[in-house]
C-alpha cells in the first residue's frame, strides 16, 4: 500500500494542508499573504452574505441530487432488472458520456437550450410561434446540467448493490404474502441503501463545489459557493479567504461521507440479517 499511500500525502493531505494553513492568516494589502496569524477568515465564512451563498449552493445542488437519485434508481433497477447478457450494454450506455470532455458536454446543452437551439426549433416545428421561452441561464439549466453530468455516477452505485441483491429475499418476502410494492419499499430498497448514500454523497459533494455549470449554464447569474471560491483565489486575489471557503466545503464533505459509511454500515448489517433469515427460512 505504501506507493498508493504515497501518492494520496502528495496529491491530496499536503495540498489540503496547505491551503488549511493559508486559512490562518491574513490577505495583503495589494493581494498576496500576509504571515499574520488570524480566525477572521473563518469568521467571515459565516457572514449572512456568504451563509446565504452556501445555503443557495446546498439548495442547488440538493435538488440535483434528488431529482439524479430518483431517475438514477430507477435506471439502475431496470439494468439489474435486464437479462444478464445485456446488462453491460445498458451501462455502457449509461457511462458513455464520460467518454466526453465535461466541458463539451456542458457546452452541448448551450446548443440545446438557447433560444434558436434545438428545444426552440422542435417547439416552432410542433407549430409554436410566440416568444422563445427562456431555458438558458436560469437556475433549471443549472440543475439540469449537474444532474446530467453526475447522473452516471448514480446509476453506477445503484446498480452494484442491486446486482448483487439475493432473489430469494424477494421470493421469500412474496411467499409471506407482501405485495411487489411492499416487497419493493421493505426489503429491496432498505438493502440498496448503501448505494443510493453512495450516489447521493457524489452527486451532492460534486454539484456544490461545482462552478462551470453556473458560470456556462446560469450565465453568472446565480452564484455557487464554487464560483465564490473561483472568485477568490482568481479574480479578488484573496487566498487567505478562498481556503477557509474551500475547508468549510471539504468539512461538508468529510460529514456527509461519514453519514454515507454509517448508513452503510448499518445496511449490511440488515442485509446479513435478512439473508440468515432467508436461509434458515
Amino acid at each position: 500500500m505504501a506507493p498508493a499511500l504515497a501518492w494520496l500525502a502528495a496529491l491530496m493531505v499536503v495540498p489540503c494542508g496547505l491551503v488549511l494553513a493559508l486559512a490562518f492568516f491574513r490577505r495583503g494589502i495589494y493581494g498576496g499573504i500576509e504571515y499574520t496569524f488570524t480566525l477572521e477568515n473563518f469568521g467571515l465564512a459565516f457572514d449572512p452574505l456568504y451563509a446565504g451563498i452556501f445555503l443557495n449552493s446546498a439548495r442547488i445542488a440538493g435538488t440535483a441530487t434528488l431529482i439524479a437519485v430518483v431517475i438514477g434508481y430507477a435506471a439502475a433497477y431496470a439494468i439489474a432488472a435486464a437479462p444478464r447478457r445485456l446488462q453491460p450494454v445498458f451501462l455502457f450506455f449509461a457511462v458513455l458520456p464520460f467518454w466526453s470532455n465535461y466541458l463539451i458536454r456542458t457546452y452541448a446543452w448551450i446548443v440545446l437550450l438557447n433560444r434558436e437551439g434545438l428545444l426552440t426549433q422542435l417547439l416552432r416545428w410542433f407549430g409554436y410561434e410566440g416568444e422563445p421561452p427562456s431555458l438558458l441561464y436560469t437556475e433549471g439549466a443549472v440543475i439540469t446540467g449537474l444532474v446530467y453530468n453526475y447522473l452516471p455516477f448514480v446509476i453506477l452505485a445503484c446498480y452494484a448493490p442491486l446486482a448483487r441483491l439475493n432473489p430469494e429475499l424477494g421470493e421469500a418476502s412474496r411467499d409471506l404474502g407482501a405485495s411487489a410494492m411492499t416487497t419493493f419499499r421493505r426489503v429491496i430498497l432498505p438493502l440498496t441503501l448503501p448505494g443510493i448514500a453512495a450516489g447521493a454523497v457524489f452527486v451532492f459533494v460534486l454539484s456544490i463545489g461545482n462552478f462551470v455549470t453556473p458560470a456556462l449554464l446560469g450565465g453568472g447569474r446565480f452564484q455557487m459557493i464554487g464560483n465564490l471560491v473561483y472568485d477568490q483565489f482568481l479574480t479578488a486575489n484573496d487566498w487567505p479567504f478562498g481556503a477557509a471557503l474551500s475547508m468549510a466545503l471539504i468539512a461538508i464533505m468529510m460529514l456527509l461521507l461519514t453519514v454515507q459509511a454509517m448508513a452503510a454500515e448499518r445496511a449490511s448489517g440488515r442485509a446479513r440479517t435478512a439473508e440468515g433469515d432467508a436461509a434458515h427460512g
